[in-house]
């Protein structure tokens, strides 16, 4: 049986754009229902300064307070730069994932540096990291396209030259990542804006540069409602390994536009029903969803959650109609 392998981002990328603070309680509560439905792979928090996510400066104290990862589990925590890595060892974190953007303007806006100041950065943080034998992820955001500089656009029969230039860049950065010892490529589809064909074009130009298919990973949107079409062009294209945020909560705070992350639940039914093992509990994941929007207490979108969310107030309606009412005694 062929087997994927889901990245759960929803306590760190899906809930950082929400502006009422998640209780500590509640954070560990949802991780500890993550962990419960057989997820491997749980990304908990971020070391960017507090101020840029107010609903992330927890995370010191989160990690510090989350039971021990189960065997064969791993948390992973977001790092942007070196004092955020000394802040993660300091916490004992052994997962980190880095970021840039394989826009130039994006970048600039998301971390305040060019490209070639954040593969500087990068490469010490990432170096000093596989020194003290972390695993090391690395995201590349906006390799499909940019909210600030445009589409990568493709014509019915050739790729424009200019979207080769950015793809090919794309390409570089992530050999400049594995070069500097990085265990995964993230590609990241911010706002959405990938189609399954472009999917398949850079995961090919990726191939073309040696670049193994178990190194790479999709980290996917759903702004225009691809992101399923998206990720089953990635597994046809030999992709393994998928990004997902429970009920398809999330999206970059410096990415206009970007809606919620490819939602888990959706994920794990289209590779279900393809007969695909996920090593998930399905019905345990979307107990998590369910977990998720009471903690919020409001809507989230995730299609395959608002079909369970459905379905789960009909029960409990049709539970209520059919308890006797209680008859007041006439002695």
């Amino acid at each position: 049986m062929q087997k994927i392998r889901l990245y759960e981002v929803t306590a760190r990328d899906g809930l950082q754009n929400e502006k009422t603070i998640v209780s500590l309680n509640h954070k560990i509560d949802l991780i500890c229902a993550l962990i419960n439905a057989g997820y491997k792979d749980i990304e908990v928090g971020s070391f960017v300064k507090p101020s840029w996510i107010p609903q992330l400066a927890d995370s010191d104290q989160l990690i510090a307070n989350l039971p021990p990862a189960p065997e064969g589990v791993r948390y992973w925590s977001l790092i942007p730069n070196m004092r955020g890595l000394e802040r993660a060892l300091d916490c004992g974190v052994q997962h980190i994932a880095t970021f840039m953007s394989a826009s130039e303007t994006h970048n600039r806006k998301n971390v305040n540096r060019t490209q070639k100041e954040s593969l500087s950065s990068l490469k010490h943080v990432i170096e000093t990291a596989k020194e003290e034998d972390m695993t090391v992820r690395s995201y590349i955001s906006t390799v499909f396209g940019c909210p600030y500089e445009g589409e990568l656009k493709l014509s019915p029969t050739s790729i424009p030259s200019e979207t080769l230039r950015k793809i090919d860049l794309s390409v570089q950065i992530a050999l400049e990542h594995l070069s500097f010892g990085a265990d995964c490529i993230a590609l990241g589809d911010t706002t959405g804006m990938a189609n399954p064909k472009l999917i398949q074009i850079v995961i090919l130009k990726m191939q073309e540069a040696n670049i193994p298919l178990n190194k790479i990973a999709l980290h996917l949107h759903d702004t225009r409602g691809t992101a399923l079409a998206n990720a089953l062009a990635g597994y046809q294209s030999g992709i393994r390994t998928f990004d997902g945020s429970t009920a398809g909560l999330g999206g970059c705070p410096y990415a206009p536009g970007a809606t919620g992350n490819a939602a888990s639940e959706d994920l794990l039914n289209m590779f279900n029903t393809m007969g695909v093992d996920t090593e998930v509990d399905f019905a345990k994941a979307c107990s998590a969803g369910l977990m998720l929007r009471n903690i919020l207490s409001k809507p989230l979108p995730g299609r395959y959650h608002n079909y369970h969310y459905a379905q789960h107030s009909a029960q409990a309606h049709s539970k209520e109609d059919a308890t006797p009412t209680k008859m007041a005694s006439n002695s």
